[in-house]
């Protein structure tokens, strides 16, 4: 009997990192078409994790194609990226939503695409921009770790959701605040964010990975 092995859809949300996961199937960020060509192999996958998307000249995948997955008995997981979005979408239909980014999405307190966009190395995957929601939880954090006055934080991402998104980058918004606030606080930002800020993104597409292995594993899959 073959066994059915479960497909991810990953890129800058965690570059080469996702190797130790599962015995599962990786491949890049998703695009149209792409569920649609699961199902009509001679053994669909076990399961499907969403959690990067293809953009700029690249059709997404749409929540339709997600739910003809859901309605051929394949758990369809969602986080991070497009993921997240289409988890939100989806989530009447059975799609699993997981992290902090769908719940974000999911309770409405963001609601813009572009929160989850980024550019990325089509050969590696690596991120070459930071997507906003990323940026969102770094201030959070800024603020609750008294790294960033409140009114430093909603500057910065005031500063970055100006940007159009494959420009947004800590690199990018850092010296535009560097003007108006005072440099120590800018210098303990810049290392924070640096060293000790938290990358959500990364954070739910292994939160991700960690739900698909439990629920294969619960199967017996």
């Amino acid at each position: 009997m073959t066994v059915r092995r479960p497909v991810v859809f990953v890129g800058p949300s965690l570059a080469d990192e996702a190797v130790s996961w599962l015995d599962g199937e990786l491949r890049p960020p998703i695009k149209d078409g792409d569920v649609d060509a699961l199902l009509v192999r001679d053994e669909p996958p076990a399961a499907i994790g969403i959690i990067d998307g293809a953009v700029l000249h690249r059709t997404s995948i749409s929540p339709k194609e997600v739910v003809r997955a859901i309605d051929h008995g394949i758990a369809v997981f969602g986080s991070s990226g497009v993921g997240a979005l289409r988890a939100v979408e989806c989530a009447p239909y059975g799609m699993i939503g997981i992290g902090r980014i769908y719940q974000e999405y999911q309770s409405g307190r963001i609601d813009a695409d572009d929160e989850v966009a980024v550019v990325y190395d089509p050969a590696t995957h690596r991120a070459l921009s930071e997507p906003l929601v990323n940026m969102r939880f770094a201030m959070a954090a800024a603020v609750s770790r008294a790294v960033a006055t409140k009114q430093t934080a909603d500057r910065f991402l005031e500063i970055a959701k100006s940007l159009y998104f494959p420009q947004r980058s800590v690199a990018t918004v850092l010296p535009r605040l560097a003007a108006e606030i005072n440099e120590a606080e800018c210098a303990a930002l810049a290392r924070f964010l640096a060293e000790d800020a938290p990358n959500a993104a990364r954070e739910d597409a292994i939160a991700l990975l960690d739900a698909m292995t439990r629920a294969l594993s619960s199967r017996g899959a």
